[in-house]
Parts: C-alpha cells; structure tokens; sequence
C-alpha cells in the first residue's frame, strides 16, 4: 500500500501543533472556554483539502467540527477519528516559555496542548490532508471505510457543549460509526534499560464519577459547643473517603495488560488464579507497572470544600467534591462504599457521572493499531491497557461507538509523557509527531 504521506504532511503536523497551541483554548470549567477560533482554524484547512465540515454549538463560542470522509466501501461500517480542542489552564510564570507560544525549540514544540492533545488533531489534519493532495496526483489512498471526523469542545469539563451534546443532539452526523479512536495510547513507555519499549493502545476507561457531599447540622455561635457541626460533620466523612483503601478488582483489558506484560519479561503468571499477588507482580514489571496500579481498584479522592462566611459563625451546612472513578463493573461497589464512607449525616450527590468502558483486544480493529505501530518501531511492543481517567469515548459510546485510545507518538528515554498531562512545560518533539502522521495513515487506510 504506497504511502501519501509526504514531507508537506510531516511539516503541516508540526505547524498545526504549534498554530493550534497558539490559540488559547484555556477550559476553566463552569462554561468558562472558547473554542471557536481553533474550530475556525481546523475546519479552514479542511475545506482546503476538499472537505466539507460544519461547525456545530449548544453554547456560542463553544465550537465543535465535523467532517465525513467518504470510504471505498459503501457497505463497511464507518470509524470515528476524534479529538478534543480545549486545554486545561497554565501558569505562565511555572512555565520555562509561554505555554501558549507553540515556540518551537531544538526539535520539540512547546505549550499548552502539545500532548493533550492538539498534537492528535494536528496529526489527523496533516494525514487527511496528504490524502487530498495525493488524490490529484492520482495515487488511490482513500480509507476503505468512512471516516468521521470531529474535533470538541469541552473535554476537560463534563464534554456537555461538546461529545455530550453531539451525541445528544446530532447522532446522524456518526451514522454508520461502529468504532472510534481518540487520545491517550500508542505512546512510547520505556521499561527499563535492556527492555524493548511498549507501546499501550487504551481498550478501556475508568468510570467518571464526580461527587457532591453537602453536610447538614446546626447554626450556631463559633464560641460555643456544637455536636451538630456541618464542617466537622464534613471533614469526618472526607477524611474516611480519603483513607479508604479499595479493593483490587481485576477487569479483562487490566488482566490482557498484566499478562502481556509478565510475558515481555519471562514471566507466566495468571492474574485470576487463587492467591495472586498483584504487589509482587508489580514490583517486578517496573516502570511499567505505571500502566496498571491506577487501574485494579475504584478510587475516590477529595478535591475541594467549602463552608461558612465568618471565622466565629458556625455554618449549617459544608460542601465538597470527590473525583470519583470506578472500574467496569464496579459502580455498584462504589455506590455502596460511599454510601457507607459519607455515613448518616452527610449526603452525597453524582455532580458528572460517565460510564466505564472496555473494548476488545482479539479483535481486527486492535490488531491492526498494534500492526501499525510495531511496523514503523519493529523494536516495539503493542499492549493494552485501561486509563485511569476517561475521554470522550464515553459519551460517543451512547451511540454504540467502540473505543480505543490511540494517539501514537514514539518518545525518547527519559520523556516524562505522564508528567506533562496538565502539567508544567509540556511540550512534544518534532520526530514524535513524524512516527504519528506515518502510523495513523496506515492504520487508518488498513483500517
């Protein structure tokens, strides 16, 4: 299969990173984003490759870009390539450049998004549009399927003026989508000096489960006693939710990744056999163990309380919030541990609740994603894992949308590609982006 990918598509996926971190896009929750202008920026250079997108808004200025490809095969079932357009904030004066630069320096660009994940929607932008332009020099690369492109709003909030509510309200835009890919996998993870890298393509996420705890008691002057105090009352409850060690719940993509992991290093272990210790098979997978310990168990961690309006008021009520994330299948077991952790006299609300997904991992779709890493890294190796976290998977999967998260990016030894989610400096190289728009295109037209 001849490549259409040229030295303008490995040059347009650099130049569209950085144009695209440039436009600040800065989600700080409550409907404090504007994706407008970088929904502008990607369906202009659509449209100049031929293709037709509509942007779409529940709210103005929160902008999301849809586009449809056509396949060669008007009978397969349509794949969805999706990315999300908003970051979440950065502190400038934290940052060694202007994270909204995209200043590109000694082979890397640098800024807000360059990991997460404007680096995938600029990798997509550059591949389809090798397409066009080999298209009119006549070389036959259109995908055998249907491909829907959608760039969102909203992703680091609750996705409802973005995959939420295009799944709500434009469910026809993804006719014919039996399968999607999106954010997070096919990144280079180095296990250890003498280890080949791995490469883990996302076959699940963890459920959203975003927690509202508001305690009641009784108003009253900070002087005196007050066994009904809400803010004791509250503080209690987050403390025992803070503490709280959950059980290890092994789910079928944490067992394939355990496993294939084990393997890579001579080990034969059977992570549902009776008596399996999960800590002595984690110290030995090493570094790689990352890609596991965030996902055998639910997890609930506070995050933010507020109460009261003066030091010597004691209020009648405090509030607070809980990232909560649960495992597939084991929202009845968080349900009934917060139940039980927030006790009588506090009451717990969902404030964003998401599902929990899992894909298959024997399938063609996922053979293929591993096919398309490890021919352009023959030293690689392709595993699956679950994510900690969640992506807008979730709210295509209301539409029957299978996921995986496969982003690739080969990183050298020593790149912190955890660190840099959200975090401070983030920045991607340039070669990165390369082994990108190369690996999606085949996968892509394989697929």
């Amino acid at each position: 299969m001849d490549s259409p990918v040229d030295r303008t598509a490995l040059d347009e996926a650099v130049e569209f990173t950085s144009g695209l971190i440039r436009i600040d896009t800065t989600n700080r929750g409550g409907g404090d984003c504007r994706e407008r202008p970088a929904a502008e920026y990607v369906a202009e250079r659509l449209a100049a490759a031929g293709i037709e997108p509509v942007i779409l808004e529940r709210t103005p200025g929160r902008s999301n870009v849809v586009a449809r490809i056509e396949g060669t095969d008007r009978t397969a079932p349509a794949l969805l390539v999706h990315g999300h357009l908003d970051v979440v904030p950065a502190e400038a004066a934290d940052w060694r450049v202007d994270p909204f630069s995209g200043e590109i320096r000694d082979g890397v660009v640098w800024g807000r998004g360059a990991v997460d994940m404007k680096n995938m929607d600029a990798m997509v932008l550059a591949v389809v549009r090798a397409w066009a332009r080999a298209a009119e020099r006549g070389l036959d690369c259109k995908p055998r399927r249907d491909i829907v492109i959608a760039y969102t709003a909203d992703e680091e909030d609750s996705a409802i003026d973005g995959a939420g509510f295009l799944a709500d309200r434009h469910p026809e835009l993804f006719e014919g989508c039996t399968e999607g890919i999106g954010e997070s996998g096919a990144f280079t993870v180095h296990p250890g000096p003498g280890r080949p890298p791995l490469y883990p393509i996302a076959a699940g996420e963890r459920g959203t489960a975003w927690l509202k705890l508001t305690a009641t008691g009784t108003a009253g002057h900070g002087s005196k006693p007050n066994r009904a105090n809400a803010v004791s009352r509250l503080a209690a409850a987050v403390a025992r939710i803070g503490e709280h060690r959950w059980p290890v719940r092994l789910t079928d993509t944490v067992v394939a990744c355990i496993t294939e992991l084990s393997a890579l290093q001579g080990l034969s272990v059977d992570p549902r056999a009776p008596g399996f210790d999960l800590d002595a098979v984690l110290r030995e997978l090493g570094p790689a163990s990352g890609l596991v310990e965030a996902t055998v168990r639910n997890s609930a961690n506070p995050t933010m309380l507020s109460a009261g309006y003066k030091l010597n008021v004691i209020p009648g009520t405090a509030t607070g919030f809980v990232d909560g994330r649960m495992l597939p299948g084991g929202e009845a077991e968080f349900i009934a541990t917060l139940d039980e952790l927030t006790g009588p006299d506090v009451r717990w609300d969902f404030h964003h609740r998401e599902v929990a997904l899992e894909a298959p991992v024997d399938g063609r779709t996922y053979a293929i994603l591993r096919e398309s890493v490890e021919r352009f890294d023959p030293e690689g190796h392709v595993v699956p894992f679950c994510m900690a976290g969640g992506t807008d998977a979730k709210q295509f999967s209301r539409l029957g949308i299978t996921g995986y998260g496969f982003s690739p990016l080969k990183l050298p030894p020593g790149f912190d590609y955890w660190s840099l989610f959200h975090g401070v400096d983030e920045r991607v190289p340039v070669d990165a982006l390369h082994f990108g728009v190369r690996v999606l295109d085949h996968a892509l037209r394989t697929l």
